[in-house]
């Protein structure tokens, strides 16, 4: 009888906890910011767990945070929020809004940054987020709207507001995409570009691979020609390798080095793949 009763109020419990909440911005961890998004959140339920996904983005370079909420995105649970700010038009023309998706949520500034999640998974539905009412302000700062809108909307989504509520309902198709070289295939290459460097200097190319399974490829980046490995101590100590990173991405990395400065690329660079 007890078991029952303490599963009974553990299902109860369950059902009531408040849904999840997620961050990413390029605030970095020198100030304030984070900081003052997870106030304004806990004054409205203060019971939402948050977790940082990234705040090291690099200033203003939407490409990587795009990249980075995309990889995150499909690890967390049904019905968690997404709040993204990388915005260097805050205050200006670019809309805020919110997006449904069938796992869960997305609030952000309206320039690209949600294109690679969007890219993955169909939108439901959009608005920008023009009723004030779910604002921390009225009268939001022109220069910090993750506090004065981001933050708060999330919260309010998490606390059950249906999204229609937020604003104005608007197309999806409208949403602004992250322009990258498209992957071209042929008979025996692809060609595709680098779309994030990581922390460790890796370069991360937009070619899945999924596209690689059982052929004896390389990696032709200008003039190196990089060998295709298992791992990333495979190949010899300062050696320039490829693999298939955990995030399903073909990667050129340099054994117990720095891709980036060895090999002196950027994201947005050309590369091919052969076999």
């Amino acid at each position: 009888m007890r078991s029952a009763i303490f599963e009974i109020f553990w299902v109860i419990n369950m059902e009531q906890q408040p849904t999840l909440i997620t961050l990413l911005s390029d605030f970095g961890n020198s100030d304030e910011y984070v900081g003052v998004m997870k106030g304004i959140i806990a004054q409205i339920n203060a019971s939402t767990r948050v977790i940082d996904i990234n705040h090291r983005i690099p200033p203003q370079n939407i490409a990587a945070g795009r990249f980075c909420l995309m990889n995150a995105y499909p690890y967390f649970p049904p019905g968690t929020v997404h709040v993204a700010v990388v915005d260097p038009g805050v205050g200006g023309k670019r809309r805020a809004i919110a997006v449904e998706l069938t796992s869960g949520f997305l609030v952000a500034p309206d320039n690209g940054l949600l294109s690679g999640v969007l890219s993955r998974y169909d939108a439901i539905t959009a608005v920008e987020l023009t009723n004030h009412k779910y604002w921390h302000t009225s009268t939001p700062s022109s220069t910090f709207h993750g506090r004065d809108i981001f933050a708060p909307v999330a919260a309010h989504l998490a606390n059950g507001v249906g999204i229609q509520e937020l604003g104005t309902i608007i197309n999806p198709a409208t949403l602004m995409r992250l322009e990258l070289v498209e992957c071209t295939y042929q008979s025996d290459s692809i060609f595709g570009c680098i779309q994030y460097i990581d922390h460790f200097g890796n370069l991360v190319t937009n070619i899945p691979g999924s596209s690689l399974v059982d052929k004896n490829w390389y990696v032709q980046l200008g003039d190196w020609k990089i060998s295709n490995y298992k791992t990333y101590a495979d190949g010899r100590i300062g050696e320039a390798i490829a693999l298939i990173g955990s995030h399903n991405w073909v990667e050129i990395a340099v054994n117990s080095g720095n891709a980036q400065l060895q090999l002196q690329m950027k994201v947005g660079s050309e590369i091919t793949v052969q076999w």
